[in-house]
């Protein structure tokens, strides 16, 4: 089985960090309380203009202020993008960033996989910059790793995952990418290797299918492959490659951290067809064998953790043709969330902004 007690520690530590604050209480906590959950709950509008002001209603008392409504823009001249299709989902805050950037949580059933789950999103500050209304922006797709059920770590801003990307754009090292991190596994007794198991929840088609769908509903995205990515840790790195290997038409690369490469879930029992077809080195080599489109897989491994020799094997066996591969180290480095994301701030973030389309701002905005 792939290593649930390693790949949910960045799990464990994010909640270490909260019971220190709670414990440590002064101003610290206060501070804590007051800037990260201020407005958890509220509901959040990414993209749209201001609800307009209340006003009076017949009775006297004070109306309800209109419901916001999508800014009024259009595309650039690029064929490339696509503005929000809606419908337009119910998000509310479940953390705030330093810069104020909000990260929010919506439950979405997935009108192909039938699978309803929680999928949270976050957006650059970019994303609301008049300059970039009519851009479409890239979109990195976050996967957990143990059971990625009910919630996504990469949710918890202590990670610090989307203020690594804050600091990238900052210092033109990343784009600012949309981040969405979907539920990975229905439940929290097996893992289901990002597939159609035949008799299991459609998580394949949740994940290649429904999210997406609902990100371009949503947000300014592009239509073509070079917007759309992966990332993810342990199982969730497994995923996002073999969803990348296995749709290459549709997403281009990933950053997959402390990955494993072969289909494992228990559920694939007496359905060896099905497992060979989301199996990522079949995948690969179909890849290869019809000079398929160009994807990029970067590994991220930790200098302390074990799997380096799998990711070697993997890269040396099918890492030729259409098949990019790279494998970063990261010092020290543990199989862990932190870890990973320091690992994406020495370099994987710019590997991947340097693979995928940027957002181009209004020359006249």
């Amino acid at each position: 089985m792939r290593t649930p007690r390693r790949s949910r520690r960045a799990t464990v530590i994010g909640a270490g960090v909260v019971c220190a604050l709670v414990l440590g209480g002064g101003s610290g906590f206060a501070a804590w309380k007051y800037e990260w959950f201020s407005g958890n709950g509220d509901a959040v509008s990414f993209g749209k203009a201001p609800s307009a002001p209340a006003g009076k209603g017949q009775d006297g008392r004070r109306a309800p202020a209109a419901p916001a409504e999508p800014a009024p823009a259009k595309p650039t001249g690029d064929p490339d993008v696509l503005m929000p299709s809606g419908p337009h989902a119910d998000f509310k805050q479940t953390a705030k960033l330093d810069d104020g950037t909000i990260i929010a949580k919506t439950r979405l059933t997935g009108a192909k996989s039938g699978f309803e789950g929680d999928v949270w999103v976050w957006a650059p500050k970019e994303y609301e910059d008049p300059k970039y209304a009519k851009s479409a922006f890239p979109v990195l797709i976050a996967l957990p790793g143990g059971n990625g059920y009910p919630s996504n770590y990469w949710s918890d801003r202590s990670l610090g995952l989307q203020k690594a990307i804050t600091e990238g754009v900052k210092a033109g090292t990343s784009l600012p990418f949309i981040v969405v991190m979907p539920a990975l596994n229905p439940d929290a007794k097996y893992y289901y290797d990002g597939s159609d198991i035949p008799g299991q929840a459609k998580m394949g088609t949740w994940l290649s299918e429904d999210i997406p769908d609902f990100t371009r509903a949503n947000f300014r995205t592009y239509k073509s492959r070079d917007g759309w990515a992966f990332m993810g840790s342990s199982s969730g790195a497994f995923v996002g490659m073999k969803l990348l290997l296995q749709y290459p038409d549709k997403f281009k690369a990933v950053i997959a951290s402390g990955g494993e490469i072969v289909p494992d879930s228990p559920l694939w029992k007496g359905h060896q067809a099905e497992m060979d077809a989301n199996d990522p080195e079949k995948l690969a080599q179909k890849l290869i064998d019809t000079n398929g489109p160009e994807v990029y897989i970067n590994f991220q491994v930790g200098t302390r953790e074990s799997g380096k020799q799998r990711m070697t094997r993997f890269k040396d066996a099918y890492g030729k043709g259409p098949v990019k591969m790279t494998i970063r180290d990261i010092q020290n480095g543990e199989h862990n969330g932190w870890h990973y994301v320091r690992g994406m701030k020495e370099g994987s973030l710019e590997w991947i902004s340097k693979v995928l389309k940027a957002p181009k701002p209004d020359a006249a905005g």
